[in-house]
C-alpha cells in the first residue's frame, strides 16, 4: 500500500493571472502557501477475489471492472493516462472539505500521481509533478483551472510563482527571518462560510472576461510583487501586507460576477469591523474558506464576531506532496 499526503493551499496575492488564457500572453505572478491541512490518497493493487476489478473511494464508492466506467474524472484520467492494467484500490481522505476554494481538486490530482508513481516504484520530481498535474486537469479533463493549484501542491511551502509566456514556471521562496515569518503566520485567521461553490463555472466567466479586465489582472500581478517584496523588507509590516490583500480583494471581487455574494460581502464587512486589516475569499469566489489578516490584538473580537462561522487554526507547510506510507508491491 502507497498512502500519499498532500497539502491544501492559501492563494493571497495574485489569482487569475495564472490562467494560461492570460499568462501565455501576459506573463503572470502569484504569491500564496499551503497549510498543515491535507488529503490522503491510498493506493493498492486490488486482489482478484473481487466480482469488481477497481475500487475507487471518495464521495462516492464506485466498484467497476473497466477504467472507462469510473466517474471520478481525474482517477479515470490519471489511470488511462498512466496505462494501469491490474485492478486498484484507491481512497480518498482529506482534513477540510472539497470544493472551498483551498485547491483540493489539483491537491487531489497531484496526491494521485504521487502514490500511484510511488506504487511502481519510482519516484517523480516536484516539478514533473506539477507540471503532469496541470497537464491532466487542463488538457486531459479539459477543466478551467489556472496553474498555481497543482504547482502549490506539489512544491508546498511559502512562495512566489511566475508565469512565463512561453509556459514555463518558475517558484520562488519567501525568504523572511522567523520573527516576520511567525508574525505572518499568526496574523492570518481562516473561517469557513459554510457554503461551496462550483470553482470551473466562476473561472470560465473569469477567463470569458480576461480581454475586458486587462487592468485589473495587471493590478493583481503588481500587487503579488508588491507583497513579495514586502514580505521580505526588513521593516516588514503586517498592516502593509493587510492594505494589501484588502486592495487585491476589491480588484478580485470585479474579476466576474459570482466572485463574491452579498453573504460573503457581509462577512468580509463585520472581518473589517471587528479588526482585521484585510482579506479574502480563497480560491475562485462565490464561497468556501475567507482569509483575514487580523493584528493579535483584534483576534478574539474577529473570532466572536464571526462566531456562527467555523474557525480553522492552521500552520504553515513546507514539504509538498510526499509519501507517508511506502509498502512497495509488484508490478
Amino acid at each position: 500500500m502507497i498512502i500519499s499526503r498532500t497539502p491544501f493551499r492559501m492563494s493571497l496575492f495574485g489569482g487569475g493571472t495564472d490562467y494560461p488564457d492570460w499568462y501565455l500572453e501576459n506573463g503572470g505572478i502569484v504569491l500564496g502557501a499551503t497549510i498543515d491541512k491535507y488529503c490522503y490518497l491510498s493506493v493498492r493493487h486490488l486482489p482478484p477475489f473481487f466480482e469488481h476489478k477497481h475500487r475507487v473511494v471518495w464521495s462516492e464508492i464506485e466498484l467497476v471492472n473497466n477504467i472507462e466506467e469510473i466517474r471520478h474524472p481525474a482517477v479515470k484520467a490519471i489511470l488511462e493516462d498512466m496505462k494501469f492494467i491490474r485492478g486498484l484500490e484507491i481512497s480518498y481522505n482529506a482534513d477540510l472539505p472539497a470544493r472551498s476554494g483551498l485547491g483540493s481538486s489539483s491537491a487531489f490530482t497531484v496526491g494521485l500521481i504521487n502514490a500511484l508513481t510511488a506504487l511502481r516504484g519510482k519516484m517523480i520530481s516536484k516539478k514533473a509533478l506539477a507540471q503532469n498535474a496541470i497537464r491532466i486537469e487542463q488538457e486531459v479533463i479539459g477543466e478551467a483551472v489556472g496553474s498555481q493549484d497543482q504547482i502549490w501542491a506539489a512544491y508546498g511551502g511559502l512562495n512566489k510563482i511566475e508565469f512565463h509566456k512561453d509556459g514555463k514556471f518558475s517558484v520562488s521562496p519567501i525568504i523572511m527571518d522567523q520573527e516576520n515569518y511567525s508574525s505572518l503566520e499568526s496574523s492570518l485567521m481562516l473561517f469557513f462560510t459554510g457554503f461551496s461553490r462550483v470553482a470551473p463555472l466562476i473561472a470560465q466567466k473569469k477567463i470569458d472576461n480576461f480581454r475586458n479586465k486587462e487592468e485589473e489582472l495587471n493590478m493583481l500581478a503588481t500587487l503579488a510583487s508588491s507583497a513579495a517584496s514586502s514580505l521580505q523588507d526588513k521593516n516588514y509590516d503586517i498592516k502593509k501586507i493587510g492594505e494589501l490583500i484588502h486592495e487585491a480583494w476589491l480588484l478580485k471581487r470585479e474579476l466576474a460576477e459570482g466572485v463574491t455574494t452579498k453573504e460573503i460581502d457581509e462577512i468580509y464587512k463585520e472581518g473589517l469591523q471587528a479588526g482585521a486589516l484585510g482579506g479574502k475569499i480563497l480560491g475562485a469566489g462565490g464561497g468556501g474558506f475567507i482569509l483575514f489578516v487580523v493584528p493579535p490584538e483584534n483576534q478574539s473580537s474577529l473570532e466572536k464576531r464571526l462566531s456562527k462561522l467555523v474557525h480553522v487554526k492552521f500552520n504553515f507547510d513546507s514539504a509538498g506532496s510526499n509519501i507517508v506510507v511506502f509498502e512497495p508491491e509488484d508490478e
